[in-house]
């Protein structure tokens, strides 16, 4: 199996997201001795220390100049792939962000799922409560259930089958909605799908991100709309 992780300018956070993978794989192997796991972390157009942090980890990486998030996910799946040994059918692809931090049963939980048939896994993702106003938390609480997973998409939590993977045509070259894409293929082809939140992630709850119209944007609107000042009574 491997884990794919694309970063641009996240020396601040990449330490913490390695840190957690290096955990999730360790968990995953005390289940399974003889896994192997390949992370792979592609270095997309950082200007910052970002590759000294990365490079102090256990970890393969790729570098590249194309800005662009899909085309990171991309090239990091083709090189573990061409790593690793194992037939598409039997190797899963995890994929999270620089800016996020997965659980310790990150892996297995994918991996136990994947071993009962299924293809394409859509997890779920919690902001840094640490990031957000009180009033943005209390909001996120209300309208965010555990055992109750939406299905919805998102690249820092989304793990899928090689040959799935393969045969929908791998992630598309995009800048945003990578992973939307993505699944819709998946879809397309009949993969069998589950929406799961026990192995949630924790990523930044930044307003402001790396992409245009990332998880940071979509906070950001939600921001605005809970936390905007009301408006001036009528002569005030």
């Amino acid at each position: 199996m491997t884990v794919v992780i694309p970063a641009h300018d996240e020396e601040a956070l990449i330490g913490r997201c390695l840190s957690s993978v290096g955990r999730a794989v360790a968990h995953a192997r005390e289940r399974t001795p003889d896994l192997v796991a390949v992370v792979v972390v592609v270095l997309d157009a950082c200007t910052d220390a970002t590759e000294l942090h990365v490079r102090r980890w256990p970890v393969e990486v790729v570098e590249i100049d194309a800005r662009r998030v899909g085309t990171a996910r991309r090239t990091g799946v083709a090189y573990a792939l061409s790593l690793l040994a194992a037939s598409p059918g039997d190797t899963w692809i995890a994929m999270t962000d620089a800016d996020t931090v997965v659980p310790a049963d990150w892996i297995s939980h994918q991996l136990d799922l994947a071993g009962g048939g299924v293809d394409l896994v859509l997890g779920t993702v919690r902001p840094d409560f640490a990031d957000l106003s009180a009033r943005h938390v209390a909001y996120w609480r209300a309208t965010h259930h555990r055992g109750r997973p939406p299905g919805n998409v998102h690249g820092a939590n989304l793990g899928v089958r090689a040959s799935t993977y393969l045969e929908a045509g791998g992630i598309p070259d995009l800048a945003a909605h990578e992973d939307v894409a993505l699944v819709r293929a998946a879809r397309a082809i009949g993969a069998r799908e589950r929406a799961s939140d026990v192995h949630e992630v924790e990523t930044s709850g930044r307003l402001v991100g790396r992409t245009p119209a990332g998880y940071a944007a979509f906070l950001a609107r939600v921001h605005a709309w809970i936390d905007a000042p009301p408006l001036a009574a009528p002569g005030a």
